[in-house]
C-alpha cells in the first residue's frame, strides 16, 4: 500500500515539474567531432554578413540604385542578416564554448525569430516578383504603380502579416507542460522540435505549424509562380530577341534565388518527416537552410547585376583605378 501510494506520490510530482531549460546537444550522431563543423559555418555566416553589409552600403550610397527593385533587395538583405544572427551565435557557442544550455524564453524567442525570418524572405521574394511583374508586362505603367510608396507599404504588410500569424507558435509552445526530457537533438531552437519533448499533447502545436506554413509560404510560393507564368508568356509575345534577352536578364537572378529557397524548403520538410531514420540529415539540412540563402543572395546578385557589381566596385574603391585607367 505505501509502495502506490510513493508511486502516486512521483507521478504526481513529476506531472507539475516544468524544466527550467533545454539543452541544445547539436548535430545528432557526430556530437565527437561537430565542432570541426564551426569552420565552414562561421565562413558562411561571415559571409552572409559582410556581402549583405556591402549590399546595404552600396544602395544607399548609390543613386542610381535608388529604384524600388533595390530598395527590395535592401530589405532583403536585413532580413538574411537578421536570419543568420538568429541562429549562428548559439550554434558557434555550442561548438566552441560548450554552451548548450538555453531558457524556455530565450528558446521561445528564437522559435518566433526563425520563423519571421523565413516567412519575411519569402513574402520579399513574392514582392521582388511583383515588381519584375509589373517592369516586364506594363513598362509604361511601371514608375505609377511600383513609388518608393508602394515599397513601403508593401513591406510593412509583409511585416504585419508574418509577424501577427507567428506569434501563436511560440505562444503554444510555452503553453505546453515541459516535466521530464529537456534535451533537444538539434543546434537550435525548432517548434517540433521543443514541442516534441512536452509530455501533454501537442496536436495544436504541429496542425498550426503546418496550417501556417502553408497559408504564408504555400500562398506566397503559388503567387510567385503565376507572376513567373505571366512573365514567361509576355516575354515570349516579344517580337524582339534583343528584349527578349534584356527581359530575362533582369529577373534571371531573382529566378534562380527563388527557386534555391524554395527548393531548400521543400527538401528540409521532406527529410524532417523521414528524419527518425536519418536524424542528422534534417537537422543539417535546416542550419544549412537558414545560413545557405543569405551568403548566396549577394553573390548571385553581383553576378547577375551590372548595376550592382559597378556600385561595388565605387563603394570598394576598384572603380577608381579602373577609370584611371
Amino acid at each position: 500500500m505505501s509502495h502506490s501510494m510513493d508511486a502516486t506520490m512521483n507521478t504526481a510530482n513529476s506531472s507539475r515539474f516544468q524544466v527550467s531549460e533545454f539543452i541544445l546537444l547539436g548535430f545528432p550522431g557526430i556530437h565527437e567531432w561537430q565542432h570541426w563543423l564551426s569552420l565552414p559555418l562561421v565562413l558562411l555566416y561571415l559571409l552572409a554578413v559582410g556581402a549583405n553589409v556591402l549590399i546595404l552600403i552600396t544602395i544607399h550610397k548609390e543613386p542610381a540604385l535608388h529604384q524600388p527593385m533595390y530598395q527590395f533587395l535592401r530589405v532583403l538583405a536585413v532580413v538574411d542578416i537578421g536570419l543568420t544572427t538568429t541562429i549562428m551565435p548559439k550554434i558557434l557557442a555550442i561548438f566552441w564554448l560548450d554552451a548548450k544550455s538555453i531558457s524556455l524564453p530565450e528558446c521561445f524567442t528564437q522559435i518566433y525569430a526563425i520563423h519571421i525570418f523565413v516567412f519575411l524572405e519569402s513574402g520579399i521574394f513574392l514582392c521582388m516578383a511583383v515588381d519584375r511583374y509589373v517592369a516586364i508586362c506594363y513598362p509604361l505603367q511601371y514608375p505609377s504603380i511600383v513609388t518608393d510608396t508602394f515599397v513601403v507599404k508593401a513591406t510593412l504588410f509583409m511585416v504585419l502579416r508574418n509577424g501577427l500569424l507567428t506569434i501563436p507558435v511560440p505562444v503554444l509552445a510555452a503553453q505546453r507542460h515541459y516535466c521530464s526530457r529537456n534535451e533537444i537533438e538539434h543546434c537550435l531552437c525548432s517548434n517540433l522540435g521543443v514541442t516534441s519533448l512536452a509530455c501533454d499533447d501537442i496536436t495544436i502545436n504541429r496542425f498550426y505549424q503546418l496550417a501556417l506554413a502553408w497559408i504564408v509560404v504555400g500562398s506566397d510560393m503559388c503567387l510567385v509562380f503565376v507572376s513567373y507564368t505571366l512573365i514567361l508568356r509576355s516575354v515570349l509575345r516579344l517580337n524582339s530577341a534583343e528584349a527578349t534577352s534584356k527581359a530575362l536578364s533582369t529577373c534571371s537572378s531573382h529566378l534562380i534565388l527563388i527557386l534555391f529557397f524554395y527548393t531548400a524548403i521543400v527538401v528540409v520538410t521532406v527529410t524532417h518527416l523521414a528524419g527518425r531514420r536519418v536524424p542528422l540529415i534534417p537537422v543539417l539540412l535546416n542550419v544549412l537552410h537558414n545560413v545557405m540563402p543569405p551568403a548566396l543572395n549577394p553573390m548571385v546578385y553581383a553576378l547577375r547585376t551590372q548595376e550592382l557589381r559597378a556600385g561595388f566596385r565605387k563603394v570598394l574603391g576598384l572603380g577608381i583605378d579602373a577609370s584611371r585607367k
